[in-house]
């Protein structure tokens, strides 16, 4: 017989995060090592450049580090840029539209870059920043955003993973175990998340989806009765229906539903 315990998450690893942060106004750093060219440009960046990004940097409105070759140690890849969209035009610059534009666009193309499908995506270690022009840039018309793969989750991150040459198509198919997430301690809202390459208890096996695009919230309790009996049925058949077993969930609320999100995540007690 399974056992469930649930995690409540304010945030979809950091891909939420990326979407609530909303910079203060004033002058704001752009990242070690910056590059001066890159510093108020109000050209788009380069697609595909590689950088060295810190969790504090990608906390930045605007970065403009250094770029460095793919094939020297790296832990961020560009993997989308773009001008936004002609109703930007006249935004203020710490406007909270901004995030929400970012949030879908980078999301989708995330996935597409990685070769990943929505379940992947929610249980991978890689998660994406994104960034705009520096305020003297957007004072002078700049409106362009980027799109950063990153080695880790900013809420459980002191650095991020250095990644390979090229992250294109790094979750198609059975992805390493190095970019999958587990967890590490006696249960999974408690578990310090860790690469499933290194020792755990506690791996995100599967998800559940609550709803479509169209569909209102279900609220709090549903959502967790939905996730709980789903899971622990998952969990079960991936163990190969044991006598008994252990399972997690992870289930989001009524924010992370507006944001798009509309999956819960299963755990399973293992440590393969």
């Amino acid at each position: 017989m399974g056992r469930g315990a649930g995690a409540r998450a304010r945030a979809a690893a950091v891909l939420l995060a990326s979407l609530l942060a909303v910079s203060a106004c004033g002058a704001q750093p752009q990242g070690g090592h910056s590059d001066p060219d890159q510093v108020d440009s109000v050209e788009q960046p380069e697609l595909g450049a590689c950088r060295v990004l810190t969790p504090a940097d990608v906390r930045q409105p605007a970065n403009a580090t250094e770029t460095v070759d793919c094939a020297a140690k790296h832990t961020a890849e560009t993997f989308a840029v773009g001008d936004l969209p002609a109703g930007f035009d006249d935004t203020e610059y710490d406007d909270e539209a901004l995030g929400s534009f970012a949030y879908k666009a980078c999301t989708q193309k995330f996935a597409e870059h990685l070769g990943a499908d929505e379940s992947t995506v929610l249980r991978t270690i890689l998660s994406w920043a994104w960034f705009r022009p520096s305020e003297k840039a957007w004072a002078r018309g700049a409106r362009w955003y980027r799109c950063d793969v990153v080695g880790g989750g900013d809420s459980e991150s002191a650095e991020y993973r250095t990644l390979p040459e090229t992250t294109t198509g790094l979750l198609a198919g059975r992805p390493d175990d190095r970019w999958m997430v587990c967890a590490a301690g006696s249960s999974v809202a408690e578990g310090v998340k860790v690469p499933c390459s290194r020792p755990h208890d506690w791996r995100a096996v599967t998800t559940i989806k609550l709803g479509v695009a169209t569909d209102s919230y279900p609220g709090d309790a549903v959502a967790e009765s939905r996730t709980r009996s789903f899971c622990q049925k998952s969990v079960s058949a991936w163990l190969n229906y044991p006598a008994t077993f252990d399972f997690g969930y992870t289930y989001f609320h009524r924010a992370e539903w507006e944001a798009g999100i509309r999956r819960s995540v299963c755990w399973a007690q293992t440590g393969e």
